[in-house]
This record gives C-alpha cells, sequence and structure tokens, in this order.
C-alpha cells in the first residue's frame, strides 16, 4: 500500500490534489463531555460565572472549523460553505456536541468538523473548570462523510 503522505525519502509531504474533481463534501464528527450533573445543569441554565457556555462553545468551533489547516501540518486550506455546531444531552451528565462541516472542493472536511467538536469541547472545559476540574472528553470521532473518490461513510452505530 501506497502511504500517500511520505515523499520518494519517505518524508511528510502535503498530498498533491490538483487533478482531483470538485465535488461536494460534508463530514459529520462528534465528541461527548462528561461531567458532574451540577455542571451540566448549570450550563443549561445559564449559570456558569463565565458567560454562555454553549454560545461561546459554538463560535468557538466555528472559528477552529476555519483555521484547521493551521493546527494540521498535512492539511490543506479549505473554503468551507457551511459549518453548524449543536449540543444535547442526556439530561444527567453528558453534553453531546455535533458538527457538520460543508465544502465544494477537491479534499474532504473530516479534519475540520473534528477540529470543530474538539475546539467547541475544549471550551466547554475551559469555561466550567471553576466548577469542575475532573470532566473529561470524549470519545471523539467522525460520524459521516459524504463526497469525493472514496465515496461516502457512516459508523456502523452511534451510542
Amino acid at each position: 500500500m501506497e502511504l500517500t503522505h511520505f515523499n520518494e525519502q519517505g518524508r511528510a509531504r502535503m498530498v498533491d490534489i490538483s487533478e482531483k474533481e470538485v465535488t461536494s463534501r460534508t463530514a459529520v464528527a462528534q465528541t461527548m463531555v462528561k461531567m458532574n450533573p451540577d455542571t451540566l445543569a448549570q450550563i443549561k441554565a445559564g449559570k456558569v460565572g463565565k458567560g454562555d457556555v454553549l454560545a461561546v462553545a459554538q463560535v468557538a468551533a466555528v472559528m477552529a472549523a476555519k483555521k484547521t489547516a493551521d493546527w494540521i501540518p498535512m492539511c490543506h486550506p479549505l473554503p468551507l460553505t457551511g459549518i453548524n455546531i449543536t449540543f444535547s444531552d442526556n439530561e444527567k451528565d453528558e453534553l453531546y456536541i455535533e458538527g457538520t462541516v460543508k465544502t465544494t472542493g477537491k479534499t474532504g472536511v473530516e479534519m475540520e468538523a473534528l477540529t470543530a467538536v474538539s475546539a467547541a469541547a475544549l471550551t466547554v472545559y475551559d469555561m466550567c473548570k471553576a466548577l469542575q476540574k475532573d470532566m473529561v472528553i470524549g470519545p471523539t470521532r467522525l460520524i459521516a462523510k459524504s463526497g469525493g473518490k472514496s465515496g461516502d461513510y457512516r459508523i456502523s452505530s452511534n451510542p
């Protein structure tokens, strides 16, 4: 199997996508922040001292998706055409963050979706760390992708 991110000298390279076709591409990623029930209740009630946790996390996710190529060395900078971040919870102690990222381009947006939900989760942690320092982030994973040469992907189960 050819390793696409290595050159003939075995060194890392950014893959040349010049010859790839432009297609509509979408990726959906998800992560979770596990916390004490009281921490989740305060987030939902808007009683966290630093402000509206979910609003700030949503903005952080959008900003992070747009800057993914600055964080991940071999990612191509992409013109994103849409970013949507949603939050849900289990009514107890888990906050779920899902991000959908879209583009029309020559390479996919999986890394942008994963970066978006990761930044949102880190922002939740940052804004709530005074309430609880032992929150746990993850698992973080790709839920689905569409478009491109490799075709569509969807996880087989979503707990």
